[in-house]
This record gives C-alpha cells, sequence and structure tokens, in this order.
C-alpha cells in the first residue's frame, strides 16, 4: 500500500514560515491517517512533539508501528477529530494543528470497508466500524429512508445533479429485488439509472457523488468539522497555526467561513491564505487524490 500526503511540501513550508525548525513545537496531527504528516514532521523538525489522533483504530495501530522510531516524540490516540480538544487535550496547548479530511489510501484500497467504487465489496463506510458516527452502514442508510430522503444526502452531500433519479432507482430495486448490499450493486444500479450521455459528460466515475455523500452521512464528518473547529481555540497556545486540507467544496465552505469569521468579526488572528493553495500539475500527475485538495492555514494572535 503506498501512500502520498497531499499537499506536504506546501504545509512543511508554512510550519517552516512559523519558526518551528529553529524551537520546540507542540503539533496536533488531528487526522492521522497513515502517519504521513506526522512522519514528514518528525523528520524536518528535530524539536517537534506530536500527538495525533484518528477514528479508524486500524489506522492508528499501523501508524504507531511505522513511526516506531520516533516513539519518544510521537503519541497516536484513537478518537473522532471532532473531539480533538476531550482526546488530544492533555497534550496542549499546540503551537500547530494539522488536518487532512480525506479518505486514507488505506480505506480506499480495501474493498471490505466499502469506501471505493472501484472494487466491490459491502457497503459499509465507516470510518470507525467500532463505534464511531452513526454507527450505521451506507447500506443500511439506503435500506431505510424514503427515496425524497435519499434524495436530498445525495444532493446535500454529493451536490449530484440527479440525486432524485438515483434515488428512485434505489427504492424501485428495493421493492423488485430487495436491498442494496455491496458497491458493485450500487455502481450498477447507479449506470442503469443514468442514460449513457449524461454519464459520458459527468467528467468523472458517475457513482462518484453519491459515494461521496454517503460518507459524509454516514460519519458525520460536516458535524464533526464544525466540532473540531469551535474547540480548536481552546487547546492552541498563543501564534498557533491550524492548516486544513479539504476535498469538496462543503468541507471546503466551512473551513473558509469560520477562519474568515475569526479573522474579521471575533479578530482571533490572521487567515494566512487569502486564496486555498492548490496543489500544482506535477503533484496531481503523481498523486491524482489531489487534483480537488485546497489548503487553507490560520494563525492565531
Amino acid at each position: 500500500m503506498t501512500h502520498e500526503p497531499v499537499l506536504l511540501t506546501r504545509i512543511l513550508d508554512f510550519l517552516r514560515a512559523a519558526g518551528f525548525a529553529d524551537k520546540t513545537a507542540r503539533i496536533a496531527d488531528c487526522t492521522l491517517g497513515l502517519g504521513g504528516y506526522s512522519e514528514q514532521i518528525l523528520r524536518m523538525f528535530p524539536n517537534a512533539q506530536i500527538s495525533a489522533m484518528d477514528r479508524d483504530l486500524r489506522a492508528v495501530e499501523l501508524s504507531r508501528a511505522r513511526l516506531l522510531d520516533h516513539a519518544s516524540r510521537f503519541k497516536a490516540l484513537h478518537g473522532n477529530f471532532g473531539e480533538v480538544g476531550e482526546v488530544l487535550g492533555e497534550f496542549a496547548p499546540f503551537d500547530a494543528l494539522v488536518f487532512d479530511l480525506g479518505v486514507s489510501n488505506m480505506q480506499l484500497a480495501e474493498a471490505e470497508r466499502g469506501f471505493s467504487f472501484q472494487s466491490d465489496g459491502p457497503l459499509d463506510m465507516r470510518m470507525d466500524p467500532q463505534g464511531g458516527g452513526s454507527n450505521k452502514t451506507a447500506a443500511e442508510v439506503i435500506d431505510a429512508l424514503s427515496a425524497a430522503e435519499l434524495a436530498e444526502i445525495f444532493w446535500v452531500y454529493g451536490e449530484e445533479r440527479f440525486s432524485r433519479q438515483i434515488a428512485r432507482g434505489i427504492e424501485e430495486r428495493r421493492k423488485r429485488v430487495g436491498p442494496l448490499k455491496t458497491t458493485g450493486e450500487l455502481v450498477e444500479l447507479i449506470r442503469e439509472v443514468l442514460p449513457a450521455p449524461v454519464q459520458r459528460k459527468m467528467g468523472g466515475h458517475p457513482a462518484r457523488r453519491v459515494f461521496q455523500a454517503l460518507r459524509i452521512y454516514v460519519n458525520d464528518e460536516l458535524e464533526e468539522l464544525e466540532a473540531a473547529l469551535a474547540s480548536i481555540r481552546d487547546i492552541s497556545s498563543p501564534g498557533a497555526m491550524v492548516a486544513i486540507v479539504s476535498y469538496h467544496s462543503l468541507e471546503d465552505r466551512v473551513v473558509k467561513h469560520t477562519f474568515r469569521a475569526w479573522e474579521k468579526e471575533e479578530k482571533r488572528g490572521d487567515v494566512l491564505t487569502k486564496h486555498p493553495v492548490l496543489p500544482n500539475s506535477e503533484e496531481i500527475e503523481r498523486n491524482y487524490k489531489a487534483r480537488s485538495a485546497k489548503l487553507r492555514v490560520f494563525r492565531f494572535f
């Protein structure tokens, strides 16, 4: 399994500009994943102490093993990033907090997790199968909700223009055949519902937006993000930096508006990225996952 952190170089540049290369710094990696950000920060900044967390217990275990050589400067805990204040509070205050809001390569690569529309597996999509979020799988959501409710999820969280057609197709399929249980069945249904000319014009996989919407809904991702942003100030030191990489407009909008409110209304600090930092063409060519990434950075007074 390969893992390349998105916009890593730019995040390291911001940390370097903040002077972390020459001083002891406490850094929170709030979405640890496979530890890509933490690993490079530990290598580049020898005085950094990292406290990390992830809602995926397996990711925490794998990262602990990967970064065993840095055990004296690295701690990894299990928990939802919306509870960052509670999970990492004992290690606060932090001089920098880093978030990568995307799905990890590990989660996409394991078909049994149900995140990928490229491989067949159970319709799960829970980031924390041990009990995070609503603890309902995507299959349970699809089976329980009406076409109107599903259409709203696909539209609000996936911005899917054909949300109603797809939702009606799911409802009709349930009545005719039974509930959808696998990612392959959902992809097949979406391909059947959408006319071929529509699919050709979509500019991506026809199931991408529906999968995104279900993942966000199942894991309460926007609510978790808002909760994390609300608690950040309480665990940040004066002058602390917050760097957040998002992958779709819903997340980016929450981050953008929160940073703007902190700067303009609450006078808490400055937005360091007046426009989001985007990956260059070389990074996108090397790592296709980066194509939709946006980095925003804020620094408290």
